[in-house]
């Protein structure tokens, strides 16, 4: 089961109480206070996990609880801090209180830590209300509540190059054939249900990470069909890839198609428009796609065309080639903003 949105409920430990206590030695009668603190009450905090691609675990265990201080005890004794609640969630993670409904966190690097809430923190013991009038006070102080709250995990998948197309363009069986990833592919709609992360191995070791995105249709900002559902799934993407069957399959027009998918990014979000993106015709094997592409390049005249066949393998090592010097020179360029920034 793929989960990329769900509700959690968390709570962070209480501090513990403060103790009273006093010394009882044979030769010291009147022996002053010694009530040790009690113990700060654990946080919740968000680690970024490297290893998971899914909400998952956080739907069929939505409640968190950091563990509570233990108490001061005597002889000046602190109490133990409550051991924190750890949220490995997967990078991109987006984390939103539901109270206002404004994001209080962002997870983006492998090992990132956030404290979500933060443990209250223990009482004093009687120790610290010593006096020069008050030898003996007989006052301890409870520990703090821990912070709580519900918040709506979102994830946002953090990918290299983002693929989108309409059903049956063949995202899938792109992916299976440049990448690792093994997605199902049929001559039916909608066989991706969920988004397919693959990598992209070069002969030199270097990778890239490619999103494959649920294919989307007309009205998919609007809620209709299955691809609103992944659309946030490529705000991250450095570059997207709009896959086009250019053999008009189901008696599609790809000029249409093209025409559509932009239309329904900027529905979803206008900066969708202003990401890099190259546009791949495939099914380039067909008698049809021939006609199809020249049509295409008549009314798009401006727009790069890269041309593939999944089924045969044509133009694939041209595409993996071509999406390796974008995004490298589109991650260096970040790099750039980043340190200028700084």
């Amino acid at each position: 089961m793929f989960v990329d949105e769900c509700v959690i409920k968390a709570a962070a430990g209480d501090g513990g109480r403060g103790c009273i206590s006093f010394r009882r030695e044979k030769y010291e009668p009147w022996g002053g206070p010694n009530g040790g603190d009690g113990g700060r009450g654990g946080d919740v905090v968000l680690v970024g996990n490297d290893d998971t691609n899914n909400l998952v675990d956080f739907k069929y265990q939505p409640h968190w609880k950091g563990e509570r201080g233990e108490h001061g005890q005597g002889a000046d004794c602190n109490g133990k801090e409550g051991e924190p609640a750890i949220l490995k969630v997967p990078l991109g993670t987006v984390v939103i209180n539901t109270e206002n409904d404004l994001p209080v966190a962002e997870i983006i690097e492998d090992g990132q830590r956030i404290v979500l809430l933060k443990g209250g923190n223990g009482g004093w013991g009687n120790t610290h209300f010593k006096t020069s009038t008050n030898r003996a006070p007989k006052r301890s102080n409870p520990g703090q509540l821990g912070e709580v709250g519900t918040f709506r995990l979102v994830l946002k998948s953090i990918a290299d190059v983002g693929m989108v197309g309409f059903p049956n363009a063949g995202k899938s069986s792109l992916t299976g054939a440049i990448t690792k990833a093994h997605p199902k592919t049929a001559a039916y709609p909608f066989t991706t249900l969920h988004p397919q992360i693959g990598v992209i191995e070069y002969p030199d070791g270097h990778r890239l990470l490619m999103a494959d995105i649920p294919g989307l249709i007309e009205g998919a900002s609007e809620n209709k069909g299955l691809g609103h559902r992944f659309l946030k799934h490529i705000e991250r993407c450095a570059l997207l890839v709009l896959i086009i069957d250019m053999a008009g399959t189901d008696a599609r027009d790809p000029r249409d198609d093209y025409k559509h998918l932009l239309r329904e990014l900027e529905l979803y979000d206008k900066a969708l428009l202003n990401k890099p993106r190259i546009v791949v015709a495939n099914k380039l094997d067909q008698l049809e796609a021939k006609g199809w592409l020249t049509k295409f390049k008549k009314r798009y005249a401006k727009v790069d065309v890269l041309e593939i066949s999944c089924l045969t393998g044509a133009g694939l090592e041209k595409l993996k080639l071509e999406l390796r010097k974008r995004v490298t020179k589109l991650r260096a360029k970040e790099k750039k903003a980043a340190a200028a920034a700084a």
